[in-house]
């Protein structure tokens, strides 16, 4: 489902003073809710990905766990004729783009808080994520 979509919905329950809204269409089912007079939240079912555990950081195997920092859809590359910013294997250091989340039509970079190796990718491109859901492992130096 496209942000803009979801942007249709939630103006649509503004319009008509919906408080809840279940919509499904095939596999793709999301629910907007709104708290008193305020805009609509969303609540999507978000993929099982071979990342299932939220930590942030595994001792014994040194790894750390990247996570979304907001609700949004996430871009592996700068565009979709492009390259992703980071693959399996590739060393990151501190400040470099991991990919990017888009929320509200504004694109935000992840960037990479600590250096390592991208040991796995856990989120699928254009993938909606969630705030603290797990993005991409990476074994620390």
């Amino acid at each position: 489902m496209e942000m803009s979509d979801i942007r249709q919905l939630a103006h649509l329950m503004q319009e008509t003073g919906l408080r809840r809204l279940d919509y499904t269409n095939g596999d793709e089912r999301i629910l907007l809710e709104r708290e008193g007079d305020g805009a609509p939240t969303v609540s999507a079912p978000v993929p099982q990905t071979a990342c299932a555990a939220p930590e942030t950081e595994h001792a014994s195997e040194n790894l750390y766990t990247v996570t979304s920092p907001i609700v949004g859809v996430f871009y592996a590359a700068p565009a979709p004729e492009e390259p992703p910013f980071v693959a399996i294997g590739d060393r990151v250091e501190p400040g470099d783009t991991l990919c990017i989340v888009e929320a509200m039509k504004m694109m935000n970079e992840i960037t990479a808080e600590k250096g390592g190796t991208v040991v796995e990718i856990c989120v699928g491109n254009k993938q909606i994520v969630e705030f603290g859901h797990p993005l991409f492992r990476l074994r620390l130096d």
